[in-house]
C-alpha cells in the first residue's frame, strides 16, 4: 500500500461521514489545509505549532510560526525569516532555545521553523544513525532508492511550504510573500546556503550558524549524499555551497551572506565544517558580500546560537526593508 494511501485511509476513518466516493477531493482540499495544534503568546506575538499533509513527501509535515506583534496589530503583513534546523532537530529546538523571536517581534519580522525530514515512515535504515535518515535530510530531493518517494526536502521547503504558508485563510495575509529570507545552523545552514544559490528569486539574504559548506569534502555530506543521491558525491555537487558557487551560479551581485562559526566547535576542528573553503570560493570567484566570523571558545550548541541570533536576525531584516 503507497503511502498516500494509507494516509487517505486514515484521514477517511478519522471524518466517518465522508463516503468513499468524496474520499479523493477530501484529500485534495486537506492536503493544503493547515491544522493550528497548539497557539502561544510570546513577546507580545503569536506561536503557532503547524501540521499539515503534504503533498511532497506524502506524510504529514510538521512546523512552526512566529508572527510578530506589528503583525497582528496592523493591516501590513511582516516579512519572513526561513529557519532550517540541524541534524536530530525538530521545529521545536530552536523555538525553544534559539532566542530568534525576542528581536523578531522587536522589528516585526516573522519567523517559520520547518522540520528537518519526513516522520513516520517504514524506510529501512531510517533510524539507524542519528547523521542519516529520519531528521537528518540535509534538504535534497533524494534520487536514490528508496529515499527518492519521500525524502523531497528541497522541493517541500521552497515550494510546498511557502504555497501552504501564504495561501492560509487564517495566517496568509500575516505574512508578506515578496520578502523572505533564509537561515540555519550546522545541516540547516548548508541547506539555507545552497537553497538561497539555487533559488535566487526566491529569498532576499542568507545567514548560517556553523554550516556545513563545503559537504562533498567532509563525512557528513559524504554519508549523506551517497545514500540520498544516485550520482552520490559527483551528484553532491549541487548541493553543496562551494561547489555550486565554483560553478558560476551566483549572478546576484553581492552576496548579503553572513556566517557564524565557534572555534570550540568540535565539528569545526574535526573538519565538517569548513567554511574556510566558503571564504576561498569567494575569493576565487571574485564574489563579495560574505560575512564570516570566527567567535573565540563557543561550540555548535544553542548557547552559541543563542548568543548571535538577534544579529542574524537584524541581518535579514536589513535586506527586507526593516533596518
Amino acid at each position: 500500500m503507497s503511502l498516500i494511501s494509507t494516509l487517505t485511509r486514515q484521514l477517511t476513518r478519522q471524518v466517518p461521514q465522508l463516503s468513499h466516493t468524496t474520499t479523493r477531493s477530501f484529500t485534495t482540499t486537506v492536503k493544503m489545509a493547515l491544522e493550528i495544534k497548539a497557539e502561544i503568546t510570546t513577546f507580545n506575538g503569536k506561536l503557532y505549532k503547524l501540521t499539515h499533509p503534504s503533498t511532497t513527501t506524502s506524510t504529514p509535515m510538521s512546523l512552526n510560526l512566529f508572527i510578530p506583534p506589528s503583525a497582528l496589530s496592523k493591516t501590513t503583513p511582516a516579512p519572513v525569516l526561513i529557519y532550517l534546523s540541524g541534524l536530530t532537530c525538530s521545529p521545536e529546538n530552536c523555538t525553544e532555545k534559539g532566542f530568534f523571536q525576542h528581536r523578531a517581534s522587536q522589528l516585526g519580522l516573522a519567523l517559520v521553523y520547518p522540520d528537518t525530514s519526513p516522520r513516520g515512515l517504514s524506510i529501512p535504515g531510517q533510524s539507524d544513525s542519528w547523521d542519516f535518515g529520519e531528521a537528518a535530510s540535509f534538504y535534497l530531493d533524494a534520487t536514490a532508492d528508496p529515499w527518492k518517494e519521500n525524502y523531497k526536502m528541497e522541493t517541500y521547503i521552497t515550494t510546498e511550504l511557502p504555497s501552504v504558508l501564504f495561501s492560509s485563510p487564517q495566517l496568509g495575509p500575516y505574512l508578506d510573500k515578496e520578502r523572505v529570507s533564509i537561515t540555519g545552523h550546522s545541516m540547516g545552514g548548508h541547506g539555507a546556503l545552497t537553497l538561497y544559490l539555487k533559488h535566487q528569486d526566491k529569498y532576499k539574504s542568507v545567514s548560517a550558524f556553523a554550516p556545513i559548506a563545503n559537504p562533498t569534502k567532509c563525512p557528513w555530506g559524504e554519508k549523506a549524499f551517497k545514500g540520498y543521491l544516485a550520482g552520490g558525491l559527483e551528484e553532491g555537487k549541487k548541493h553543496d555551497a562551494v561547489e555550486l558557487l565554483r560553478s558560476g551560479i551566483w549572478k546576484g551581485g553581492d552576496l548579503k551572506a553572513l556566517v557564524d562559526v565557534g572555534t570550540g566547535d568540535n565539528f569545526y576542528k574535526n573538519g565538517q565544517l569548513l567554511p574556510e573553503n566558503l571564504e576561498a570560493v569567494v575569493k576565487e570567484m571574485g564574489l563579495e558580500g560574505l560575512k564570516v566570523r570566527y567567535h573565540e571558545g563557543y561550540d555548535h550548541s544553542y548557547y552559541f546560537m543563542a548568543s548571535f541570533s538577534g544579529e542574524h536576525v537584524e541581518h535579514a531584516a536589513r535586506h527586507l526593508g526593516l533596518l
